[in-house]
């Protein structure tokens, strides 16, 4: 009897195995429906994506390009993408060209005239303050737009005043109460508009552009300001500098000193609007402050090499061309970076998942890239065009065989809509293979026709005249309150958003992957001319104290 029981059972898993076989077979060969109904049910189901996310934030975040966590997060992910079933995992190294840095340690502290604790953020490739340090506070507020004489002379003024002290740069912010939060979804009607196909491009909603100071005969341009104050500082041995985040909520933003030369700068922190305003104006009553701090940071030598992260679910006949998809894994350093963005990186991740997971044999070879150097200014992601595809002006070997790169890099919301640089052929064909994704709010593709760097790591790809496609996503809180801040942890994650834009993702990268051609690319004789001179994004900025 045990015998004939094995039988069955080895019975039935041949049977349900064949079954389970049979359904993918019938889904890669049968109609795009029947394989996005497939692509929905695995997304859905048996996501990784928090999994991915977990391991990205909680274990290795935040992941500054060139320190030891974005190495090891890189690493996670090369295994996991192995573990996966991909093939050709690697990290490729790229020349970052400065150390990396870490903090270790900080804290801030109010100790009279009461006891408190402050709430900052450590200014990256900032030094640290060598143990802990108890200095008085002392505020100073630069003339606005200086001359160098006004310069000079602000700084003969304060010189006596600010050795050995804790200063506060610039006067604290007034942040008004907002009384008309911006939405969090995109209105079905606005998305439509925006993808409208017989629209000239996409359409974006109203701005202002804020009207240019006067200008001020002799007046020094902002950066050689604060290169002179940082000098300042440093000269007269202030302990700690103290910017103003400027933000509301106890919300902080905290770049980098873009310089990355720990020694042109004193220790730095940006410290919350609330607790920077409080000292300001307890100074200001002429009440003595007295502040300590304990900041612990070092550099990382090795950190001068960073990686690009790279995996493949590799292609059938058509094997020696490439579909992309990516994000970038380098974050700031002020959170763990959930939306900004290991979010990117997991939804790509799982999108080339999902297509693995059900045996789906695209035609094109399929790449994961996770960039880093993406803060900095779109590094990364330009080696790596560099190296493998060249330019429409210098093509590479390769440069023929490239087919779209998909790019997440707007925080947590569904995917809405996407632009892709081509001509209106290549929309045409994107938005006809995700049409049936309506129901996730999904609205259709525009076209592009700008090769200028910017906002994320697909322009690096437009800008050498490859066909970047960055995706349109609901604004959720990112630009309100996760963009670059303290508060872009797991938590603000919303699951049901992410499995669906990975859905959205997966079912758009085995469209062109299947296709008889490649998408649609400008030729030779339409090609937009490329910028000149060659733009060079700049990393994102410190706050600027307001004088």
């Amino acid at each position: 009897m045990r015998h004939l029981k094995r039988f069955h059972r080895a019975a039935s898993l041949v049977l349900i195995q064949s079954f389970i076989l049979s359904g993918i077979v019938a889904a890669q060969t049968g109609s795009q429906t029947d394989v996005n109904a497939a692509i929905r049910k695995e997304g859905m189901e048996n996501s990784k994506i928090m999994n991915t996310l977990h391991y990205l934030t909680d274990l290795h975040g935040p992941r500054l390009t060139g320190s030891p966590n974005h190495v090891a997060a890189a690493k996670w992910a090369a295994r996991e993408m192995q573990s996966w079933g991909f093939e050709n995992t690697a990290l490729e190294p790229w020349e970052f060209g400065h150390p990396g840095w870490v903090n270790e340690r900080s804290v801030g502290l109010m100790t009279k005239p009461v006891q408190d604790t402050l709430t900052f953020e450590v200014l990256a490739w900032t030094p640290g303050t060598k143990g802990a340090v108890t200095a008085g506070a002392f505020h100073i507020v630069l003339p606005e737009r200086p001359t160098q004489d006004e310069l000079n002379a602000y700084f003969a003024s304060v010189k006596d005043s600010v050795g050995g002290r804790i200063v506060l740069v610039g006067r604290p912010a007034v942040i008004p109460v907002s009384f008309d939060p911006p939405n969090k979804r995109i209105s079905d009607e606005e998305i439509r508009r925006r993808m409208d196909p017989s629209a000239a491009g996409p359409q974006r909603p109203p701005f202002t552009i804020p009207t240019p100071p006067t200008p001020k005969s002799g007046a020094l341009p902002g950066a050689e300001v604060q290169r002179q104050l940082n000098a300042f500082l440093v000269a007269n041995k202030v302990a700690v500098r103290v910017n103003d985040a400027a933000r509301e909520h106890g919300q902080i933003r905290a770049f980098s000193n873009s310089t990355y030369d720990v020694k042109l700068v004193v220790p730095t922190v940006v410290m919350r609007n609330e607790d920077f305003g409080r000292i300001a104006r307890l100074l200001a009553a002429k009440t003595e402050v007295r502040l300590e701090f304990d900041i612990r940071n070092r550099t990382v030598p090795d950190g001068v090499t960073s990686y690009n992260v790279v995996g493949e679910v590799v292609g059938s006949d058509k094997k020696d061309e490439v579909i992309m998809l990516g994000g970038h894994l380098d974050s700031w350093h002020s959170a763990t970076g959930a939306t900004d963005n290991a979010i990117g990186c997991a939804i790509m991740m799982e999108a080339a998942r999902i297509l693995k997971a059900l045996n789906l044999k695209p035609r094109r070879t399929v790449r994961v890239a996770l960039w880093s150097g993406e803060e900095q200014g779109l590094l990364g992601s330009q080696a790596y065009v560099k190296r493998h595809f060249g330019t429409a002006e210098a093509p590479g070997p390769d440069y023929g065989k490239f087919g779209g790169y998909f790019n997440i890099d707007s925080g947590t919301g569904r995917a809405r809509g996407m632009s892709v640089f081509g001509p209106g052929e290549a929309s045409t064909v994107l938005r006809e293979a995700l049409a049936s994704f309506a129901d996730y709010g999904f609205a259709g593709v525009t076209s592009s026709r700008g090769r200028g760097l910017g906002g994320s790591d697909h322009t690096s790809f437009n800008n050498a005249g490859l066909p970047g496609i960055g995706v349109n996503q609901d604004p959720i809180e990112y630009g309100t309150h996760t963009w670059h801040t303290n508060l872009d942890t797991y938590e603000r994650i919303i699951e049901d958003d992410v499995k669906k834009a990975a859905i959205v993702i997966a079912a758009g990268v085995y469209a062109l992957a299947m296709r008889d051609e490649m998408l649609p690319r400008f030729a030779a004789d339409t090609m937009p001319a490329a910028p000149t001179p060659a733009p060079t994004p700049a990393a994102s900025p410190s706050p600027t104290p307001r004088p």
